[in-house]
């Protein structure tokens, strides 16, 4: 089974995570694990292809603000949100406060 990295926090820019936010599936996608807490990836995909949403969730992954494991047959993830907010405090919630509605994706 394949090993899924996740950076420590420390190792995060904040241009990563700006521009991890700067799509509108991975913002969604951002914006339904703070809504909902941990999902999987089907639960979020939005009708997209899989091999679309593994490069959205490997971005995410990258940025430091999801973790994703493995749960049987499925991958969960969850919003690294307690994270992301003693990295860069008050960011997550400046940017979900900015769109109170879910953005719908391209």
């Amino acid at each position: 089974m394949r090993t899924i990295h996740h950076p420590a926090i420390e190792e995060v820019a904040l241009s990563q995570v700006l521009y991890a936010l700067s799509d509108p599936v991975r913002l969604r996608v951002v914006q339904q694990l703070a809504q909902g807490g941990e999902a999987t990836c089907s639960a979020l995909d939005c009708g997209r292809p899989k091999s679309s949403m593994s490069h959205h969730f490997r971005v995410l992954r990258e940025a430091g603000l999801v973790r994703t494991r493995t749960d049987g047959p499925v991958h969960m993830n969850d919003l690294r949100r307690s994270e992301i907010d003693q990295r860069f405090p008050g960011l997550l919630a400046a940017v979900l406060a900015s769109g109170q509605e879910l953005v719908r994706p391209r």
